[in-house]
């Protein structure tokens, strides 16, 4: 009875240690929360060629927004003036 007692608790001292259960090991730190995401940027197409970018980014101009000085003052070109 006293061998089974000794098999035992040195199985259980095995797998405590295996576990991690090493003597002056604190826990694991939690996670630290994410921030929020951010408010995304309403999207807009240049009114000359149709790409996509951030409102922030867009040039405004005569009959919509635009990528760039160069496709605003194209589509100002061949558009009439009225």
């Amino acid at each position: 009875m006293g061998k089974l007692i000794v098999l035992l608790v040195v199985v259980f001292l095995i797998v405590w240690l295996a576990r991690g259960g090493r003597p002056g090991r604190s826990a694991p730190p939690s996670p630290t929360p994410a921030k929020p995401a951010a408010t995304p940027d309403t999207i807009v197409a240049c009114a000359h060629c149709g790409l996509h970018l951030p409102q922030a980014d867009a040039l405004p101009g005569r009959g919509g927004v635009f990528c760039g000085e160069a496709h605003r003052a194209a589509f100002e070109r061949a558009q009439p003036p009225q």
